[in-house]
């Protein structure tokens, strides 16, 4: 085969039969292999000419299902004690300080909680297995206080929780809609940041902490709100501690007003947490 166009298309013949033999040989092995995307795009390079770019390809990480993650929480502190205020006052609790308050009452005592970020996240199945360890000690029901804990979406946390058997229990102010299911919810609005109407329809208890005779105004007009929204939860008044001004307040209303009780911080008194 000397003339030089033979030898050329004999080259071309022989090396594509050659190439279908390797790709054949590829699918009949046992060894799996990567079948990679094909490339597209195109971009100008400096010169001016176009030039294929490679599409993005995922991983086999990538193409798996995401892994489930245990949700987190920002926790001030768990704790178990008697439940100082209102209703449940005096009753054994397992407590749940989350993180994180954007109300800011001066009055606070719990200023601590109030930065979101200065707390560790800890997982609920931890949250979990230490109301286990409470309800084996005696607690009667778990209590999610703050800082103000609908700033955070409760829902995965109330339906772990729900596990255990214990009643759940609510501490807000009630700025925040309501996430995850409750069995009791103390609303305790705030004048300076009053809470969203439809909380005032779905509260079991209204506690309004009183320290000058405008907060009994506004502890009227939420009572009337709560009336209107078709709701008639427990009426409390709590003094501010060591709040003069806000006992004789408080003491003077309860005591000409039956529709209303008096709540006090008793857990302060006591010592305890």
């Amino acid at each position: 085969m000397d003339d030089p166009v033979l030898k050329r298309i004999h080259f071309i013949i022989m090396a594509s039969l050659s190439k279908s033999a390797i790709c054949r040989e590829a699918t009949d092995s046992a060894v799996p292999f990567r079948v990679m995307e094909p490339q597209c795009g195109s971009a100008k390079t400096s010169s001016g000419r176009m030039s294929i770019t490679s599409k993005p390809t995922l991983t086999s990480l990538q193409l798996q299902s995401p892994q489930t993650t245990d949700a987190t929480l920002p926790v001030v502190e768990t704790f178990h004690s008697l439940q100082g205020e209102g209703v449940h006052g005096g009753r054994s609790a397992f407590f749940i300080r989350l993180a994180g308050c954007s109300v800011g009452c001066q009055w606070c005592d719990t200023k601590v909680s109030w930065p979101q970020f200065n707390h560790p996240r800890e997982p609920i199945s931890s949250l979990v297995q230490a109301v286990r360890e409470a309800r084996k000690a005696g607690a009667g029901f778990v209590v999610i206080t703050g800082g103000e804990p609908l700033h955070h979406d409760l829902t995965d946390l109330c339906c772990q929780l729900e596990t255990e058997g214990l009643p759940l229990h609510l501490e807000t102010s009630g700025v925040d809609g309501i996430t995850g299911r409750f069995a009791w919810i103390c609303l305790s609005p705030k004048r300076h940041h009053p809470p969203r109407s439809e909380n005032l329809q779905c509260c079991h208890e209204l506690k309004v902490v009183v320290h000058e005779p405008d907060d009994l105004s506004f502890a009227l007009s939420m009572a009337a709100a709560a009336t209107k929204a078709g709701n008639r939860p427990t009426l409390l008044l709590q003094p501010g501690w060591q709040s003069t001004a806000g006992q004789r307040l408080c003491l003077d209303f309860v005591r000409s007003n039956p529709g209303w009780q008096l709540s006090l911080q008793c857990h302060k008194w006591l010592g305890i947490r």
